[in-house]
C-alpha cells in the first residue's frame, strides 16, 4: 500500500485563490493545483490490512461540516525557509477532528504523530530561497484575501514516491453530517 495521511480537499474557490500565488520566488518548487490539501494526520507508509483497518476505524467518525479559513500566506523554516504555506485558522473543531484522527490512528497501534499539529496548505517547497527574495515574494502577495469555505467531508489520501508535492490520489473520502439548527418545537394547548 503507498503511503497514506488523512486531509481536507480544498473547494474550487479556493484553489483558485491559492494559485494565484505562484510562480516568481526563485528556488521554490511549486505544488500543483489539484495537490492542494489540508493534512490531518500523516499515517505513512503501511501493509494492506492495516489500510484497511485504517478506513473502517475512520467511518466511526461523526461530525458536522467544518468553516475552514484561509488567512494569509506565511513560510515555514524560520532562518532556513523551507515551505511557503497558506496559513488555516485553528478552529476549535478543526483541532478536534485532528485530535480525533490522532486517536483513532494511534488505537490501530500505529506510533504517534511527533510535530505538533499546525493547519495549512503546502504552496511550494523552497530551497536555497534568499531571505530577501522571500520578503519581497511575501510583500508582493499580500492581497491573498481571508477566504472561508465549508469541508463537507475528510479523506485518505496515498501519495506515491516522488520529490515533494503529489500526485496524491483519494483512497476514501467520509461525508460530515449536514449542519443541523437546534430547533425547539414546542406544541400549544
Amino acid at each position: 500500500m503507498p503511503r497514506l495521511f488523512t486531509g481536507l480537499s480544498l473547494s474550487d474557490q479556493i484553489i483558485d485563490i491559492l494559485t494565484s500565488v505562484r510562480g516568481g520566488l526563485a528556488g521554490a518548487r511549486w505544488i500543483t493545483p489539484e495537490n492542494f490539501h489540508i493534512t490531518l494526520r500523516f499515517i505513512g507508509d503501511i501493509d494492506d490490512v492495516t489500510a484497511r483497518e485504517v478506513f473502517l476505524i475512520l467511518g466511526r467518525i461523526e461530525r458536522e461540516a467544518l468553516s475552514i479559513t484561509v488567512d494569509g500566506i506565511t513560510v515555514f523554516g524560520g532562518d532556513r525557509p523551507r515551505a511557503l504555506v497558506a496559513k488555516i485558522v485553528p478552529t476549535p473543531a478543526l483541532m478536534e477532528l485532528q485530535a480525533e484522527h490522532e486517536r483513532l490512528i494511534r488505537r490501530l497501534g500505529l506510533p504517534a504523530e511527533t510535530r505538533k499539529f499546525t493547519p495549512h496548505v503546502t504552496l511550494a517547497r523552497l530551497r536555497d530561497t534568499s531571505p530577501f527574495e522571500l520578503a519581497n515574494f511575501l510583500g508582493m502577495i499580500s492581497h491573498i484575501p481571508r477566504s472561508t469555505f465549508e469541508a463537507d467531508s475528510f479523506e485518505v489520501f496515498s501519495s506515491r514516491a516522488s520529490v515533494g508535492g503529489g500526485p496524491y490520489v483519494i483512497e476514501a473520502s467520509y461525508l460530515f453530517r449536514e449542519m443541523q439548527a437546534d430547533v425547539l418545537q414546542y406544541r400549544t394547548a
